[in-house]
């Protein structure tokens, strides 16, 4: 029961700001309380924060690369750790953009003013498939929210900061976007984020197995430019799971083999081609 209010330390800090915005009277009750509420909620994200801190020497999990050609790391557990941060079970996530040897045209570019922001159809990621990673049951998916615009200017990066940060007070799937959660027969929890809305191919309870197609590669959630968010969690539920360490067999560019995580900006293929299941 603590725990479950514990994860709603967002409405406490929107009570907290609409008691300060609405106060006429000073230094008074409404004021003070106001900042007791995001005093409190402040303390809540915390605590939550530290129950996530995953245990030292876990052996990674072997898991297949969930994608298919040549991808990016970003935000890897192969440079750092977190990778992101122990919030939502992402101490292990990895973020993966797409980059084909040879496009059909340009990536786009970040830019400092203009444009704001581009379609999400300009980049090589989005719509490309994403496959299971082994074999398991479908536990969670969200799939109504819609691929916005990219954020990959310098306005679009300072709104993409403030956009973080009051989608992080919120449910998952507001941070998420279209996901889905699969529980491996192994006993660990994938997750896959910023997915392409209607692409499902999956529903809660459907068993699938490794190499199947769960879905497409969105711009959907708190995402920057089309890309796969990837994680290994000890729980369905990232508000209060784990995140667990995962190693991939891949190819680097210069044909190079290796079984762990790519370090942050190396260039990637998976070791195998692995068959794409229907």
């Amino acid at each position: 029961m603590l725990l479950s209010l514990w994860k709603r330390h967002g409405l406490f800090v929107a009570a907290g700001a609409l008691c300060i915005l609405v106060n006429r009277q000073g230094l008074g009750p409404l004021w003070y309380a106001g900042v007791i509420l995001l005093a409190l909620s402040g303390a809540m994200r915390w605590s939550l924060w530290r129950r996530q801190r995953p245990p030292q020497g876990q052996e990674p999990i072997p898991v297949e690369v969930p994608v298919t050609g040549r991808w990016k790391a970003l935000n890897g557990p192969g440079t750092k750790v977190p990778s992101h941060t122990h919030s939502h079970a992402q101490s292990y996530a990895i973020d993966l953009t797409r980059h084909p040897l040879k496009p059909t045209h340009p990536d786009p570019k970040f830019s400092w003013l203009w444009p704001l922001g581009r379609r999400p159809h300009r980049y090589p990621a989005f719509g490309a498939p994403v496959l299971a990673p082994g074999d398991g049951v479908i536990v969670s998916v969200g799939n109504r929210q819609r691929d916005h615009l990219s954020r990959t200017s310098l306005p679009g990066f300072v709104y993409l900061f403030l956009e973080g940060f009051i989608r992080s007070l919120g449910w998952p799937r507001h941070l998420w976007g279209n996901h889905i959660v699969l529980r491996l027969d192994q006993g660990t929890y994938a997750g896959f984020a910023h997915l392409k809305r209607g692409s499902l191919r999956v529903a809660v309870g459907d068993r699938v197995s490794a190499g199947q197609q769960l879905a497409e590669v969105g711009n959907s959630g708190n995402s920057s430019e089309p890309h796969l968010h990837f994680q290994l969690m000890n729980g369905p539920d990232s508000e209060v799971a784990q995140g667990v360490p995962f190693a991939w067999r891949y190819r680097h560019d210069d044909g190079a083999e290796h079984i762990g995580v790519p370090e942050d900006s190396t260039y990637f293929t998976p070791h195998e081609s692995q068959p794409q299941r229907q």
